[in-house]
């Protein structure tokens, strides 16, 4: 039989997030973004449950043509643009809108030959400091834009670096909404947090369209300020494995590499079949939560490529070939979210997502 390793992706609940952001946001349209392989869940298996978007945005041109190839007619953007003139060809052929965020991307434009304007997305760096024009050239690069005819539209864009945290977004958006201000043109400005945050409360924010990512996929951006639950999001992917062997630990003794971990008390362990070659991140600490069948336990000793050690404490009648859930949802319906195991790695969890690795099988549900 295969290894009893697999990730379960939940059409429903990928659904369900992206209404929520639907709702933050009632008077814009929404992104669904399926960057890095829709975050680590692949885009064909996530495909199903974020059919509802009103577009889908991505980094390159063979997830672009996944998308197409899955039927979807509708918007497609590429958040970074073309990295080639010769990406322009593809734009026009699949019909991608694409941003614009420094000079060479418009003089490719202008030079481009095609039947077809392309929609265009001007990108301002508002204080991020990764992609986008200056505020003061920003208006320079729209004029430049607007007088080409390879040009159908212009939408002004920009990204909200401190929405999560405690620094808002007020200065970005001030920033923005003066280097806009004499510009038409639809406006996209959130991200997962500032659609959660600011997007309810300040129109400015929800602008035209919201591009909500790491909250469609079950994670909260603003982790641990505030859990899934808070804002009452599903996760979307669960990490399932299987118990292959038990073993029965007299206290004192020690568990996995470097015996990191020391009984202390006489205990059954449980050896499940996943470890850090499957994506399960490798600096995690004792004590980080697992869950066996429906209970919840903890993890003891070293992760190893294959597998990690946990204590069957919690659930003495815990066998081989009793399913324990990494994260996600147990097959009772318990929730660990993703963001508790990426806190104890001293990561996030659009790192575990996307880290998944490729010999674990995933499957839509």
């Amino acid at each position: 039989m295969p290894r009893p390793v697999e990730a379960l992706i939940h059409t429903e609940a990928l659904a369900h997030n992206l209404a929520r952001a639907r709702a933050a946001a009632p008077d814009a349209k929404v992104w669904a973004v399926v960057k890095a392989n829709a975050y680590g869940h692949g885009i064909e298996q996530a495909y199903a449950g974020l059919k509802g978007a009103d577009g889908f945005a991505l980094l390159d041109l063979r997830e672009a043509e996944r998308i197409r190839a899955l039927g979807w007619r509708g918007p497609v953007l590429l958040l970074e643009g073309c990295f080639d003139a010769r990406d322009l060809e593809l734009c026009s052929r699949l019909n991608l809108w694409h941003t614009v965020h420094h000079e060479a991307q418009i003089d490719w434009l202008a030079a481009h030959k095609t039947h077809a304007p392309h929609h265009v997305f001007l990108k301002m760096n508002s204080g991020m400091n990764r992609l986008g024009f200056r505020p003061a050239a920003f208006a320079a690069a729209w004029r430049r834009l607007s007088g080409l005819t390879q040009v159908e539209s212009i939408a002004l864009m920009t990204h909200l670096s401190d929405a999560d945290g405690s620094r808002g977004v007020a200065q970005q958006l001030a920033v923005f909404d003066e280097a806009t201000r004499d510009l038409p043109g639809e406006r996209t400005l959130a991200n997962s947090a500032a659609t959660l945050r600011f997007a309810p409360t300040v129109e400015k924010v929800r602008g035209d369209w919201v591009r909500p990512g790491i909250m469609v996929y079950g994670s909260s951006p603003d982790f641990p300020e505030n859990g899934i639950a808070d804002w009452d999001l599903r996760p979307t992917m669960s990490l399932r494995a299987q118990l292959i062997a038990t073993q029965a630990l007299k206290a004192g003794e020690q568990v996995g590499y470097g015996g990191r971990f020391t009984a202390e008390r006489d205990m059954m362990l449980g050896v499940v079949a996943c470890g850090y070659a499957d994506g399960y991140p490798r600096v995690v600490p004792d004590g980080t939560p697992v869950l066996i069948g429906e209970a919840r336990t903890r993890l003891v000793g070293r992760v190893s490529m294959d597998m990690i050690t946990i204590d069957l404490t919690p659930a003495p009648d815990a066998r081989p070939g009793s399913v324990a859930t990494l994260w996600g949802v147990s097959p009772g319906g318990t929730v660990l979210p993703i963001d508790e195991i990426a806190q104890a790695a001293g990561t996030v969890g659009y790192e575990l997502m996307c880290a998944l690795a490729p010999r674990v099988p995933t499957r839509a549900v």
